[in-house]
């Protein structure tokens, strides 16, 4: 089996980032949505990733941001994803086609109408995400991952599944073939802090999958 992509998202602390590292992480994304409960300052993240090693690629999660915010923050941080969580067409992804960082644009999943209208997006990677009227991510909640084609990553390219992912179904998750799995609230204590306890769960149990070993 193939080694999916780790995201963890969410990260707000250096202790946090640490952890994640350590277990295995290959991502680990930085929430720049003032709305979110999970919002960092750049200068705040600045100072977590400079203390990262190179191997470990940065995300910068923004929710309806303008272009320019998007590219200043992306190049003063030295991103290498710029994630898009909220309504942003698929020409404004365009529009960022030529930054150094990549582009994954998220598309929250209501029903199988949104892998179609996933496949507008000219990004880097899709990122599938359980829909929320009111919430851009991090609900704790996932959609029905049974409605998803078996060739969804064909349609799509690199995917990544969200929404919901914990330790308990991080072995389900990886089970349906993604290139990627980002985990954020499923691993937490609350929405600033990680539960190390259960990142080494979630991480105990993906290895498990991958080696064969309990």
């Amino acid at each position: 089996m193939v080694t999916p992509k780790i995201k963890i998202c969410g990260i707000t602390n250096v202790d946090d980032a640490v952890k994640a590292i350590q277990l295995g992480a290959d991502l680990l994304g930085f929430n720049f949505y003032p709305k979110s409960p999970r919002y960092i300052e750049p200068h705040q993240a600045e100072e977590i990733i400079i203390k990262l090693p190179a191997f470990i690629y940065t995300v910068g999660v923004f929710v309806n941001a303008d272009a320019e915010t998007i590219r200043k923050t992306a190049g003063d941080l030295m991103l290498d994803w710029v994630q898009l969580h909220g309504d942003e067409s698929p020409g404004f992804c365009t529009q960022l086609n030529n930054m150094s960082a990549q582009i994954m644009k998220a598309v929250r999943i209501k029903n199988t109408k949104d892998i179609e209208y996933a496949k507008n997006f000219a990004a880097d990677a899709i990122l599938l995400d359980a829909y929320n009227p009111s919430l851009y991510g991090g609900t704790g909640r996932r959609f029905d991952w049974n409605s998803l084609p078996e060739i969804t990553g064909h349609i799509l390219g690199r995917t990544f599944l969200a929404g919901g992912i914990n330790p308990q179904n991080i072995i389900e998750a990886i089970g349906m073939g993604f290139y990627g799995i980002d985990v954020c609230s499923g691993i937490e204590d609350s929405p600033r802090k990680k539960n190390h306890k259960k990142m080494e769960k979630l991480f105990k149990n993906i290895r498990s999958v991958i080696t064969g070993v309990k």
